[in-house]
Order: structure tokens, then C-alpha cells, then sequence
């Protein structure tokens, strides 16, 4: 099993057991690999839900330039959801998991099928 695949059954783990939701494998894949070679390094592999600076980035670089959302209050209520839902003391909120949960959230799924 190669190493990203070990990460994609992680976050998969996380979907399942923090945020109680069964997670679609080939989207959770295409949204691993959308992230690049962050996944790999601890630093950006990992979203820090309380800094303001690392919640901007999430919405301006995957809401915004990815999903091609509209910048609005509707962007950072749903990135606290997503972080309430992951759970705000769990301190490894895992990048991969953060973009799945807000790609799904506003039904941005189509754009990893192109």
C-alpha cells in the first residue's frame, strides 16, 4: 500500500469516527490527491481551526479559487461548521478532510470529475 493510500484509509477513519460520516472513497481519493504533496508534510497536511490566518487560507484557496465560490458569510459559517463538526478540540483536523466535508457541503463534488 503505498503511502498516500495509507493516508486516504486515515482520513477515511476520520470521516467515519470524529465527524460520523461514511465517506464517498473515490471523491475522499480525488480530494487527497487535489491536495497535493502537503499530504505528506505534517505541517500543511493539517488545517489549525484556530487561526484566523489558516481558516483565510482554506477559503481562499479552496473555496474560493477551487470550488469557484463567491466570497461571502456563507464561506466562513461553513468552515465553522465543518470545524465544530470535526470536533474543535481535536487538535488534528487533517486537510484532505476539512476540503472533503466543505466540497460536500455546497455540492462541489462534480468539480473532481473532470
Amino acid at each position: 500500500m503505498s503511502k498516500r493510500d495509507e493516508l486516504i484509509v486515515k482520513y477515511a477513519a476520520d470521516l467515519k469516527d470524529k465527524c460520523g460520516v461514511t465517506p464517498d472513497m473515490d471523491l475522499l481519493t480525488k480530494v487527497t490527491i487535489g491536495c497535493g504533496p502537503s499530504i505528506y508534510n505534517t505541517d500543511s497536511s493539517t488545517v489549525a481551526g484556530s487561526q484566523q490566518s489558516e481558516l483565510d487560507t482554506v477559503k481562499n484557496n479552496f473555496l474560493i479559487k477551487k470550488l469557484g465560490l463567491n466570497d461571502g458569510p456563507e464561506l466562513d459559517a461553513a468552515i465553522d461548521a465543518v470545524m465544530e463538526k470535526y470536533g474543535r478540540s481535536n487538535k488534528t483536523k487533517h486537510r484532505a478532510v476539512v476540503y472533503y466535508l466543505l466540497a460536500v457541503h455546497f455540492k462541489k463534488e462534480a468539480i473532481y470529475n473532470k
